[in-house]
């Protein structure tokens, strides 16, 4: 489908396409809607291809999606055979680079995948075997988000690494230079060989910048307590919206207020 539509929406789902007691119920009826429209819904995300097949089977979603901050793009052929595109470093080299850059700057910067069950539960909300999906990573590293004191160091040493941070709300994500959301959504478009699509892009924190620079229309969906302002100084001189709600119901209603613009409904 995506090679015949000319909008795409492409979304975060952390605290944007749900809230982060992983509630997609606001958003269901209006994917509904767009996959009668025939305009794919492309989940971009930090989340693991793993975890990733369950919403987009509680969804009934069919189109390719974007994991791990950009790190990998899966999809199915017409004959049902899976493809994939890799972008992202290993997470052994990733995970080395990490001990590298906690050593250049004195402090332990503590990869997601080391917690123990009750420290990730407690960062994340997941339990049980949700945790172990959340650990399959293969193309990117998340980690304690570091105090701020540290950014400026970390930014001189990713260019020596040739590897980038992005902040997130809740934990920040070592990449390859190569490799983020915003790269991957490139790719996308051109395996699709679409010169005509139009992007509705949709995201809720820093790690979502990429995605965002990377689309014609620009969505910030606001939290509990309001937009994220990093996100919104960083897009400053760029034409975005921000939804009233948040996360899944501002999600819902950006969507259905943008689709009936652009298609005149």
């Amino acid at each position: 489908m995506i090679n015949k539509s000319n909008i795409w929406v492409v979304t975060d789902v952390d605290g944007t396409l749900m809230d982060h007691f992983y509630d997609l119920t606001p958003a269901k009826e209006t994917i509904k809607l767009l996959q009668t429209l025939r305009i794919p819904v492309i989940l971009c995300t930090s989340k693991t291809k793993s975890e990733v097949k369950i919403i987009r089977k509680d969804l009934n979603l069919k189109d390719p999606y974007i994991v791990e901050n950009g790190g990998a793009i899966y999809g199915e052929s017409p004959d049902g055979k899976e493809w994939e595109i890799i972008l992202g470093e290993s997470y052994n080299i990733l995970e080395n680079i990490l001990n590298n850059l906690s050593e250049n700057i004195n402090f332990k910067l503590r990869p997601l995948n080391t917690l123990s069950d009750d420290e990730a539960t407690n960062l994340t909300g997941l339990k049980g075997v949700s945790l172990n999906l959340m650990r399959e990573r293969y193309w990117s590293m998340p980690f304690l988000n570091p105090p701020e004191t540290f950014d400026k160091d970390l930014k001189r040493l990713c260019e020596l690494y040739d590897v980038d941070i992005f902040r997130g709300n809740r934990m920040s994500h070592l990449l390859s230079k190569n490799s983020n959301k915003g790269i991957a959504i490139n790719k996308l478009l051109d395996r699709s060989e679409n010169l005509n699509v139009k992007i509705i892009g949709l995201g809720d924190s820093p790690n979502d910048l990429p995605l965002l620079l990377n689309s014609n229309y620009k969505i910030v969906i606001s939290g509990i307590k309001g937009p994220n302002k990093i996100l919104i100084n960083k897009l400053k001189g760029i034409e975005f919206c921000i939804s009233e709600k948040p996360h899944g119901y501002g999600w819902k209603d950006e969507i259905l207020k943008l689709t009936k613009k652009l298609l005149n409904i």
